[in-house]
């Protein structure tokens, strides 16, 4: 008798990864597709809800057929359940079919910005935040965090909604973020799992296993209490498939739908970083570092919060790079290429590997969309400093991977700290996830600049939806948490060359140096909208 199989999504913001696991989390067929991006004017971004399904279904198909091919038979009867990772910070208005009142307002728009703060703010102000005394004190002991002020949230997402697009936000049954988005498509029902809810930062998460939304903070966040979802535990049934979600997926309606879950949380699981103090850093448009915590806390100065995670009685150490391997992409399709070769990455790569460790002095920002960890500002922007006539191509090429890893060793001592990790090893070596994690270079680049050992899992692009299938196996009673560890595989462990060390503490403190003398400027050029 064929074993039972399951279907994990994880849907990027550059499109969907689809792949079928079997009862060990081992990944089949897999398939992704892409998924266009809009980028308005005054920081807005938005998706279409219909691509994500189309996408997500098509390349379920794929590994469908992939799998089939592997495996001498359809698996597609199979498989037991599905279970939804995506980006999340979003928003989603549907009505009450389930239809899209509006293209989904994504976690990198800021266009509610001026919202957020009016909703924060107001006498006595905190010095130096710009919120309210009294409602941050309510936000941190409840939630463990507030909203941010640059409007790249649920919260200032929906009053942007509600002020800017009245007729969309009206005829809104439920504002859900993109994995509860997917889940309701997949399912008909309107849920949230509580690691999922917690970004409208009006649940209280005080106790991990009974979250539940707060209606003083959902007035204090200005949000319609109507408008919210059912709230359910994370890694929990919500229902089988509709027939006509089965249809589109080319599954069996008998499969179940697990909570969707966010891809940081999806990432940890699929990195095997499940215990706590185990980091995973991942690389991939945007990136993180976290690890898993037993306890509930925030860092305001370097907005860093611990959440509710899918792990039972555990937060998850929330941070995010706002523009990782998206600087990779901007400077393929903006500063190399007019028309992207298909092996332009490998071109990349190879281009960036003749400069030597530190480019030869050029620094490069990644701050092409503002920053949120460990400075949460928007008005940052990208660009490369200390180039001369001298420098070439591949400085500029490889300053711009540096750059990246400079970025995320800011974010690696806010983490330390937060996390009490502050020794000459501090969280020990980092499990190495997503796009970036694909490149060589990247991997000893992270090793040397963050002074860590980098244990590259394998299949690192794979990790978000081999999260996602290890989720639907532990909400079907297949695995238990403390066996995912050791499922996953490492493929390499990358160690810092000591010969690197000096010049890149100097590049890193330059680094720091030119944010902190060029802060004011960046805030004068990019006011706030």
């Amino acid at each position: 008798m064929a074993a039972r199989l399951v279907l994990g999504v994880d849907l990027g913001t550059s499109g969907p990864k689809v792949a079928l696991a079997d009862a060990r989390g081992r990944l089949l067929g897999h398939a992704k597709a892409p998924v266009p991006l809009r980028l308005l004017p005054h920081g807005g971004a938005e998706q279409d809800p219909h691509a994500w399904w189309s996408a997500i279904c098509a390349a379920a198909k794929q590994a469908l057929a992939d799998t089939a091919a592997q495996l001498g038979y359809d698996p597609a009867p199979h498989v037991a359940a599905v279970c939804f990772s995506a980006q999340w910070g979003g928003t989603v208005p549907v009505d009450a079919g389930g239809n899209p009142t509006h293209p989904a307002v994504i976690w990198m728009d800021a266009r509610g910005a001026a919202y957020s703060r009016a909703a924060a703010g107001g006498a006595p102000t905190v010095p130096g935040t710009g919120y309210n005394a009294r409602k941050l004190r309510s936000w941190l002991v409840k939630t463990g965090g507030a909203p941010t002020l640059t409007g790249k949230d649920p919260v200032g997402q929906a009053l942007f909604l509600k002020r800017e697009r009245p007729e969309a936000y009206a005829a809104a049954a439920y504002l859900l973020d993109v994995p509860e988005y997917l889940t309701l498509r997949a399912t008909g029902r309107a849920a949230a799992a509580h690691d999922t809810a917690v970004l409208r930062w009006c649940t209280d998460n005080r106790t991990p296993g009974a979250v539940h939304w707060d209606p003083a903070l959902t007035r204090q966040c200005g949000l319609d209490p109507d408008k919210l979802p059912d709230l359910v535990a994370p890694a929990s049934i919500v229902g089988p498939l509709t027939a006509q979600a089965a249809t589109d997926l080319g599954l069996s309606t008998s499969a179940l739908v697990v909570a969707g879950t966010g891809d940081t949380t999806a990432a940890a699981i699929g990195a095997g970083a499940v215990r706590d103090y185990d980091a995973h850093l991942y690389v991939g448009t945007s990136a993180w570092l976290s690890c898993h915590v037993p306890y509930k806390k925030t860092d305001l100065r370097t907005s860093i919060a611990s959440l509710p995670a899918a792990v039972p009685g555990r937060y998850w150490v929330a941070t995010i790079q706002d523009v990782a391997g998206k600087a990779i992409d901007w400077l393929i399709d903006n500063v190399l290429h007019e028309t992207r070769p298909e092996a332009a990455l490998d071109q990349l790569n190879a281009l960036a590997e003749a400069s030597p460790p530190g480019a030869r002095g050029v620094l490069f920002t990644p701050w092409l969309n503002g920053e949120r960890t460990p400075v949460d500002d928007s008005s940052l922007r990208g660009g490369w400093f200390n180039a001369s006539l001298t420098t070439d191509r591949a400085d500029l090429a490889r300053s711009v991977f540096e750059g990246i890893a400079h970025n995320t060793r800011w974010m690696l001592e806010a983490v330390e700290r937060f996390t009490g990790r502050t020794g000459p090893q501090g969280l020990g070596a980092l499990r190495f996830i997503g796009g970036g994690a694909s490149s060589r270079l990247w991997c000893q680049a992270m090793a040397d600049i963050l002074d860590r050992d980098i244990h590259q899992v394998a299949q690192p692009v794979l990790a978000n939806v081999r999260g996602a299938a290890l989720l639907a196996l532990v909400a079907l009673g297949e695995l238990t948490w403390d066996q995912i560890p050791d499922l996953v595989q490492i493929e390499r462990t990358y160690t810092p060359d000591p010969a690197t060390r000096a010049v890149y503490d100097k590049a890193y403190a330059a680094f720091r140096d030119v944010h902190k003398r060029n802060r004011r400027l960046y805030a004068k050029l990019n006011p706030a909208h």
